[in-house]
């Protein structure tokens, strides 16, 4: 039930876990109402031994929500799915128990219960961690730049976090995986039922957690429920691109909620995409392009960004020169160089893989 990294539980722990599972199982019991039945009587095992008289006192409980406690079913379904955790390779933590993150109790509803796949390093009241989302029709440019800051993150020792959903999401997990950091990857589905189906191998490089039990699939309303995780598990949230009415930007609403630091990345005027950055940033949101803004911000010191190679002169400026996407007068300007010898070291640092051109605009990969 708990993971290598968590000492093993002791007895009192262990019917702790299961009495939080059989609460988390049973009928019209959400987050909140767990909670409440746990804060009155001490424990979610004392709750399930209290009489109708005891429990009907319970704040925020009425009939309805009372009828399920202690019934046969939800314990069964609870001892149930604890017997799939070993073989599933899924780690189970509950609220006030060790292992459960102490970053979630800025939230108003943390789940009773999650499910954990993969190594979950402590996660303090505000941890050293940063939030990535943004819209699942990415434009080139902000994959570039969610790629470029999501290396850059983990290079500086910085977790990055997000939904693995398609676009920003599989592009800041891909890119933090791939510089050697960890990423969590928070999802709308249980941790054994992974979508979009094509994330499967990247999902195996992540720590998942969810707070629906194994074999739970996706549903709509799981991922708005799941966008609190996100922003509660990170100390900052940096939305990359997103419409205004969209999951980013609800995101970003429990960011704010949780009194969490928000980011947002300016696009081009008049695309949809850039909508919701856009009202962030007038609502106050800190404006970042790359990393060491995000690094300054959170007084986390100076970012360690991957060492240039040893490269001819014109090379060197023009790949310093690309702190954010740039158009080629961008770097005429930064680097004092002609057309003709700034096209010419982007042509050798295209063919070395150190650059790329996204929309229009220069990256360094």
């Amino acid at each position: 039930m708990t993971s290598g990294s968590l000492s093993s539980p002791t007895t009192d722990q262990a019917e702790e876990l299961l009495a939080l599972l059989t609460l988390r199982f049973t009928p019209q019991l959400g987050p909140r109402r767990i909670e409440s039945l746990r804060e009155r009587f001490g424990s979610a095992r004392a709750a399930l031994t209290m009489p109708l008289t005891e429990l009907r006192h319970t704040p925020g409980l009425d009939a309805r929500s009372l009828s399920g406690i202690g019934t046969a079913r939800p314990a069964q379904q609870a001892e149930a799915e604890l017997s799939k955790l070993e073989r599933a390779g899924v780690t189970l933590l509950g609220r006030g128990l060790p292992g459960y993150p102490a970053a979630l109790d800025s939230l108003g509803d943390p789940p009773a219960v999650l499910w954990v796949r993969g190594p979950l390093p402590d996660l303090p009241s505000v941890p050293r961690t940063i939030g990535m989302v943004g819209t699942r029709a990415a434009s080139p440019h902000a994959l570039a730049l969610t790629r470029k800051i999501a290396a850059d993150l983990a290079r500086s020792d910085v977790t990055v976090i997000s939904g693995l959903a398609r676009g920003i999401d599989t592009a800041a997990h891909s890119a933090s995986t791939e510089a050697g950091g960890l990423s969590i990857g928070i999802l709308g589905s249980a941790v054994n039922m992974i979508y979009p189906h094509e994330n499967a191998a990247l999902a195996q490089k992540l720590t998942l957690i969810s707070e629906y039990p194994l074999g739970t699939g996706p549903a709509t309303h799981h991922f708005p429920i799941r966008n609190r995780l996100i922003a509660a598990l990170s100390a900052a949230t940096i939305v990359m691109e997103g419409e205004l009415k969209s999951g980013s930007l609800i995101t970003a609403t429990h960011a704010l909620e949780c009194g969490r630091t928000v980011f947002a990345v300016p696009g081009l005027a008049g695309d949809p995409r850039a909508a919701g950055p856009h009202r962030l940033i007038r609502d106050g949101a800190v404006l970042t392009e790359n990393v060491q803004d995000i690094l300054n911000e959170m007084g986390w010191g100076a970012a360690c960004t991957a060492p240039l190679p040893d490269l001819p002169p014109d090379q060197a400026r023009v790949l310093a020169a690309l702190n954010a996407p740039s158009t080629l007068d961008d770097l005429q300007a930064g680097t004092g160089l002609s057309l003709s010898e700034l096209q010419t070291a982007l042509v050798m640092l295209q063919l070395q893989m150190l650059t790329e051109e996204v929309g229009g605009r220069w990256v360094r990969r």
